[in-house]
């Protein structure tokens, strides 16, 4: 990692930054235009990404072969919809492959605990319940996003794939909480 590096927070907003942009120039230039500079905008978040922390995340990768080849399908096609189907697909994945790892009988949590070298505070059926939860979220709020990207505005799209992504998201660790501190106070 380099010295000069960018923190988490700032990255976290560089995210954002394609699809600002694709709405942008959506709203004041060509559909043409629009996916170009947000598939560049994907790119160049790649190189800043590398460059800063040394390293590509997972979901980075994803996102970004997402976006070029959506990108890539909405140019061709002439109709922006594809690009804005990212976030449906990154959320089916998400949601897949915690759904996976249940069928398995396994948790990325516990693993990610393993990993740090730490014990879980609470006990495994916590973790596997929230990781289901969690994948119904991800499935939910994805097919949410498929309706947004074909009925909705680019603007409302931008909307829920921002701001409207983090105040759901809020929402539902907020009540997950709750049913989660229900569950482990009946085991008790």
């Amino acid at each position: 990692m380099r010295k000069d590096s960018l923190s988490s927070k700032q990255l976290f907003w560089l995210s954002f930054l394609p699809a600002i942009a694709y709405w942008l120039l959506e709203e004041y230039t060509t559909l043409e235009i629009a996916l170009m500079g947000g598939m560049a905008l994907a790119l160049i978040e790649c190189i800043i990404e590398k460059y800063f922390s040394g390293h590509l995340h997972t979901m980075t990768k994803l996102n970004v072969l997402l976006i070029l080849g959506l990108g890539g399908v909405s140019y061709f096609a002439k109709d922006g919809v594809w690009f804005r189907l990212q976030p449906f697909f990154t959320g089916y994945v998400i949601g897949g492959f915690l759904l996976y790892k249940k069928i398995r009988n396994e948790s990325l949590m516990i693993e990610m605990f393993s990993d740090w070298g730490k014990a879980p505070p609470l006990p495994p059926e916590v973790y596997k319940k929230m990781e289901l939860h969690l994948a119904m979220f991800f499935m939910l709020f994805s097919s949410w996003m498929a309706y947004v990207a074909i009925k909705l505005t680019t603007k409302e799209w931008l909307f829920w794939k921002t701001g409207g992504f983090y105040g759901a998201f809020i929402v539902f660790l907020i009540a997950d909480l709750f049913v989660m501190r229900m569950t482990v106070r009946k085991k008790d």
